[in-house]
């Protein structure tokens, strides 16, 4: 609750000259004040909205003097919300009526006729004292939620030398809020850093919405992220809300961000600026709480000085940059990430495999690993469903010798030539998926399509 809004205090009476009373002296002291005539009331109103006190007579229609009534009602209340503070009122006051009020959980108790500064100081306290309470609740639930995410993060396999500062930068950033720029080679694992960054972080209950930005195509853009409403174009024929949206008071994951055009860098800039949205079709602003992780294995301030990314959307973007180093540069987690890669996969294909015979894992370690940890536990994948005894040979991983040899690409099955000539159109344009896609002369769409078919550049980072 807000610590600026005004107190609102609920009051039941079944005397409208009390309610009248007691309205005009807390209003005067600056609280916004309800009434009730009827412990029905009291409870349909408790249950309907957040109260900051309730100021409660003990004695309504049923009975005048025992008090009986007002203490049913006092046990309900303590039921509904256990951190509202309720102070009672009788005008036949006895010590165990107090008594017995407090030990149901009042906060204090009031005599009638009042005194009007003692009343206002006992409403006061009451107030303090429930917004504390509601406080503390609300930073144990989220210590609680923290602690769960914490204890099921992601397992990021990692101990050589060259990970260790980015666990380290990773451990820092994670437990906040700040946008963070994810950068790396293709299948260095950006996205597991990032399911990572939100598990660890405050946001870990809420949503996490990951987008391939260089896979929509301009015309969906604006919906796709933004949402629409019905009838904005011909084929919205409902409401839809976009992924920052869905991602509200959660992560955003905007993976391959350096792929969208100049135009598409306007909009989203608009966006991390502001804070508001419009849907498509939409007048209405729409404002959206979320932290923004992106990826890229392009080098953005060279695409900032090529003329080809903004630089005002970079600065949003990266407020802090974790770079991955690739494979070949952490040759010491090969063995590890293998074997659970191994673990895994064996897992999923139910079989039973206790290990790499020696020549295998030495051909593990020697190979280049152009694709990165994605090429090795693809490597493993195809290993497990080939090994026909109880360890993995060698021969069953596929590995061309040195890594790096020029294939006979007539010996080669048609899609395999297609991922190596894809593969080769990638490297010698840095990665950038427009450049590959028109030196290989198709489009950037039909480009994605076979990426993702072919698991190159969407998804399976480990």
């Amino acid at each position: 609750m807000p610590p600026h809004r005004a107190p609102r205090v609920l009051i039941a009476d079944d005397q409208p000259d009390i309610l009248e009373a007691l309205g005009l002296l807390l209003k005067g002291e600056g609280y916004l004040v309800e009434t009730a005539r009827s412990p029905m009331e009291v409870l349909e109103a408790v249950r309907a909205r957040e109260y900051d006190a309730v100021l409660a007579d003990l004695n309504y229609t049923r009975d005048t003097t025992s008090g009986r009534e007002g203490l049913d009602l006092l046990h309900a209340l303590v039921a509904v919300d256990s951190t509202l503070p309720i102070v009672v009122m009788t005008a036949w006051a006895s010590i165990d009526t107090a008594v017995e009020a407090m030990r149901r959980g009042a906060h204090d108790y009031v005599e009638k006729p009042w005194d009007n500064a003692r009343l206002v100081a006992i409403v006061r306290h009451a107030v303090e004292l429930g917004r504390a309470l509601r406080r503390a609740q609300e930073l144990e639930q989220e210590n609680t939620a923290l602690r769960s995410a914490t204890a099921t993060l992601p397992t990021l396999v990692a101990e050589s030398p060259a990970m260790r500062p980015v666990l380290q930068l990773m451990g820092r950033v994670g437990p906040s809020d700040a946008n963070v720029l994810i950068t790396g080679e293709h299948g260095t694992g950006k996205e597991l850093v990032s399911t990572w960054l939100h598990a660890a972080s405050p946001r870990a209950t809420r949503g996490f919405v990951a987008v391939n930005m260089g896979g929509l195509a301009e015309g969906v853009f604006e919906s796709e992220l933004f949402g629409h409403v019905k009838g904005a174009f011909t084929d919205a024929r409902v409401d839809r809300a976009g992924r920052f949206e869905l991602a509200d008071g959660g992560t955003i994951f905007l993976d391959e961000i350096a792929n969208i055009t100049s135009s598409q860098q306007s909009k989203l800039l608009r966006v991390l600026q502001s804070g508001e949205l419009e849907r498509v079709g939409s007048s209405r602003v729409r404002r959206v709480d979320v932290r923004v992780l992106s990826a890229t294995n392009a080098v953005l301030q060279d695409e900032v000085k090529a003329g080809r990314f903004r630089e005002d959307l970079l600065f949003r973007l990266n407020t802090i940059e974790i770079h991955l180093p690739p494979l070949r540069e952490r040759r010491d987690d090969i063995a590890l990430l293998a074997r659970e890669f191994l673990r895994r996969h064996a897992a999923r294909y139910r079989k039973e495999l206790d290990g790499f015979e020696p020549a295998a894992m030495q051909a593990l370690l020697e190979h280049t690993w152009p694709g990165n940890i994605r090429e090795l536990g693809h490597a493993v994948e195809r290993a497990v469903l080939m090994a026909q005894g109880g360890m993995i040979r060698a021969v069953d991983l596929g590995l061309r010798s040195g890594g790096a040899a020029t294939p006979r690409y007539e010996d080669l099955p048609l899609e395999e030539v297609e991922q190596i000539l894809i593969r080769k159109a990638l490297a010698r344009h840095g990665g950038n998926v427009s450049h590959a896609a028109k030196a290989l002369g198709l489009s950037r769409s039909a480009l994605y399509r076979r990426l993702e078919h072919f698991r190159i550049e969407t998804g399976g980072d480990a």
